[in-house]
């Protein structure tokens, strides 16, 4: 027969292997998120050096960087044409540069919706009650 102490005393240990789990669980937690700040601090480095590098050398880049330098040129050149399109257009359309977004409207135009219809008068519905005769 078992002894009150040894049940006490499995007890104890099944917590003690219990508690050691869940930190080791947390410790583990942690240095999953340490990597993660880790990975997002080289993601930033990667950004920066790549700005550095296009700002130093993109006009004359080395190798297997042309092509992303080229990719990068021709962006920049996109955006500014379409810059200069929006001018254009507010220019000779008297828009300035707020845009007005209507009310429940999601799509960023100027115009307001056309106001719905309010629905015709409908009488109220009487219903019968539960203790009327006439239904079948």
């Amino acid at each position: 027969m078992t002894s009150f102490d040894d049940l006490k005393s499995k007890a104890l240990d099944l917590a003690q292997a219990g508690a050691a789990k869940a930190k080791e669980l947390t410790d583990i937690a942690k240095l999953n998120i340490a990597n993660s700040a880790e990975e997002d601090t080289i993601r930033k480095a990667y950004i920066d050096l790549g700005k550095l590098y296009y700002a130093e050398r993109g006009m004359a880049p080395e190798g297997a960087y042309a092509a992303l330098c080229e990719k990068i040129t021709a962006s920049k050149q996109k955006i500014e044409e379409n810059k200069a399109k929006i001018a254009e257009m507010r220019a000779a359309g008297n828009i300035n540069e707020d845009v007005y977004v209507a009310p429940n409207c999601d799509c960023g135009c100027d115009v307001d919706p056309e106001p719905e219809e309010p629905a015709p008068e409908q009488p109220p519905v009487v219903e019968p009650l539960a203790d009327d005769k006439t239904k079948e």
